[in-house]
């Protein structure tokens, strides 16, 4: 190459350079305001999880809890877009703004961090509170069919079939005893059904509560780490001028 030919090659290259610069600036502001923008976005869904409150409620809690670790991917994403570029091309409101959003990824790390420990608290009292819903329930369905299991054992012949007259039955050409006899198995049956069903029940929504538990306190735990650095990586935001 002549010197002449790169005399002219050098501008060109500059002129290059220098608009892929400007580009560059401009798509970094785009990227910013996205950012902000998606900030703005996610604390409207944290106000709208916590209006109205309804604390000491270890169902609400935990609802909360997981809905709060469910969204984060959108302010996490926020943060990255709005410290894209550090001080690069950076207008005067935003010097004081970054600091303040550079703080509150520390209190956010803080936040998430103690809410593991109230999550694996709450987890413990709904168990414990399903667990004795569930009892209750199938105590009082045991106890209306051991009711009937009494009245039926306490029956004479006639009353027996005046309580499937009740019913809507009738002896079918069967002696009492017959029926007495049908009847009470088929309670024994419904008995142990409902004691089936209760651990069943109990077992498979202790399940889910445990899973849903597991998963939103490692969320939580790893949300806690990410915004500790993000607070740890924009100390540049907060020796800003």
């Amino acid at each position: 190459m002549t010197k002449s030919s790169s005399d002219k090659f050098i501008p060109g290259l500059v002129q290059e350079l220098q608009e892929f610069a400007f580009s560059q600036t401009g798509s970094t502001k785009i990227l910013r305001m996205l950012g902000y923008g998606l900030l703005i976005l996610a604390l409207f869904d944290v106000v709208e999880m916590f209006v109205p409150p309804n604390f000491m409620n270890p169902a609400w809690e935990f609802q909360t809890f997981g809905s709060l670790v469910e969204r984060v991917p959108v302010p996490l994403i926020g943060l990255a877009l709005v410290f894209y570029g550090e001080m690069h091309s950076r207008n005067k409101w935003e010097f004081l703004s970054l600091k303040l959003i550079s703080w509150l990824t520390l209190l956010l790390a803080v936040v998430f961090l103690l809410m593991i420990p109230l999550g694996v608290g709450n987890t413990v009292r709904l168990s414990k509170q399903s667990a004795a819903q569930i009892s209750n329930a199938s105590k009082q369905q045991i106890s209306q069919a051991e009711q009937v299991e009494q009245r039926l054992n306490q029956a004479t012949p006639e009353q027996i079939g005046n309580i499937l007259r009740e019913q809507g039955r009738s002896l079918d050409g069967k002696s009492p005893q017959e029926v007495k006899t049908q009847i009470l198995s088929e309670v024994t049956r419904v008995k142990s059904q409902i004691k089936t069903q209760a651990q069943a029940t109990e077992s498979s929504q202790k399940l889910t509560l445990i899973k849903n538990s597991v998963k939103w306190n490692l969320g939580a735990l790893v949300s806690a780490t990410l915004f500790f650095s993000f607070w740890k990586a924009t100390q540049w935001a907060r020796i800003s001028r």
